[in-house]
């Protein structure tokens, strides 16, 4: 597999360096779009790649609807194109009042939000303007991060449903605690959620109060909520594929023919003792989770041991250092390719076996123009 990520003029290309390989990303793309039984039932979370590119490489295979977590990432996916995105995080302070202001610059896409409190009806109301908002109850899955309890959701959807200025438009259901490495633990976890979801939903419907969406899932649930053909509405937002890491490609077989499409190029700078290798990539330019051991697969590397990683050094313990002299070159692939690309401005694009550009990592900072 590492063959693949060789490029022909790495002696030209700086260390530590982000790499994309948008022949990769297509692929990956194009599966996930297999999986999913089509397009129509996908809505991508940005927050694995934050470039303009990928997205357009998403809207070109036919991906239309988006998910995105900050402010820039929604801004960046508007003026990319993307015609129908949800904004996936609570909107509290100053960021409503952004919000408000995406919707008046980018007033052809279908903006869309969730609650998760009744408290932030009021003020999401109170920017709506002429256009009424369109919200999701974001429910909590047994994540305890955010959402509303399922008891309470109906009463919730029903609040919106009868504020002015809001439409209640579905239910957002994400589960990333379901990360079981077995498939059928993870297909038992998200079912032990998903039927008191879908129960809820049925009493809505009864009671005359639509809920046209239910947007499911991250990337680890992803094929299980891929494989559910019969539940109207649903929508898969897996983000983490497109990039791939080795962080999900070691754990889940069942991610068929999906590839990492991201590595870092990086160099040993010292031999410190006779069974150590350092190299620069550092915990700023890779990111610091998960726990160590996972955290940086080298590719090509003999047998190791990671025992340092601080801001620009990943000093690993080999039998086999007097293989490497400083300045050569090792490709790494992240654990967590997420946050690894945050680190970045930039990521160096590859085709053919060699660098011939740059993607900017646009929705990295906080606030673009918004």
């Amino acid at each position: 597999m590492s063959h693949r990520y060789h490029l022909s003029n790495v002696a030209d290309i700086p260390s530590p360096a982000l790499v994309f390989f948008p022949e990769i990303i297509g692929h990956n793309i194009r599966a996930v779009i297999g999986m999913a039984g089509g397009v129509e039932r996908l809505r991508p979370h940005v927050k694995t790649h934050k470039t303009a590119e990928v997205v357009q490489m998403q809207l070109l295979a036919g991906v239309t609807k988006h998910k995105c977590a900050t402010i820039a990432e929604a801004e960046m996916l508007a003026d990319a194109g993307a015609p129908d995105v949800l904004l996936s995080y609570p909107l509290v302070g100053p960021n409503v009042g952004r919000f408000a202001k995406l919707r008046q610059k980018f007033p052809g896409v279908r903006w869309s939000v969730i609650v998760d409190h009744p408290a932030t009806l009021a003020p999401l109301a109170a920017v709506a303007g002429d256009r009424p908002i369109e919200v999701l109850v974001d429910v909590n899955m047994g994540m305890d991060r955010t959402g509303i309890a399922i008891p309470h959701v109906a009463e919730l959807y029903r609040q919106i449903a009868a504020t002015p200025g809001l439409t209640a438009v579905g239910l957002h259901c994400y589960d990333g605690h379901v990360n079981q490495e077995s498939r059928s633990d993870r297909e038992a976890a998200v079912w032990a959620k998903l039927t008191p979801v879908l129960e809820v939903r049925a009493s809505l419907e009864a009671a005359g109060l639509p809920v046209p969406a239910m947007i499911c899932g991250g990337t680890p649930a992803f094929p299980i909520y891929a494989g559910i053909r019969d539940i109207p509405g649903l929508e898969c937002s897996p983000g983490t594929y497109v990039l791939h890491d080795n962080g999900y490609g070691s754990k889940y077989p069942d991610f068929t023919g999906i590839e990492p499409a991201a590595v870092i190029v990086t160099r040993v700078v010292s031999r410190p003792t006779p069974n150590r290798v350092t190299l620069d990539v550092g915990n700023k330019s890779i990111a610091a989770d998960p726990l160590l051991p996972k955290r940086v697969h080298l590719l090509d590397f003999p047998p190791h041991t990671p025992v340092v990683h601080s801001e620009e050094h990943y000093v690993v313990e080999t039998p086999h250092a007097d293989r490497f002299t400083p300045g050569d070159v090792v490709y790494a692939i992240p654990g967590h390719v997420c946050p690894t690309v945050a680190l970045h401005r930039e990521a160096l694009v590859a085709e053919g076996g060699r660098v011939v550009g740059a993607w900017k990592v646009t929705a990295r900072d906080r606030k673009l123009t918004v």
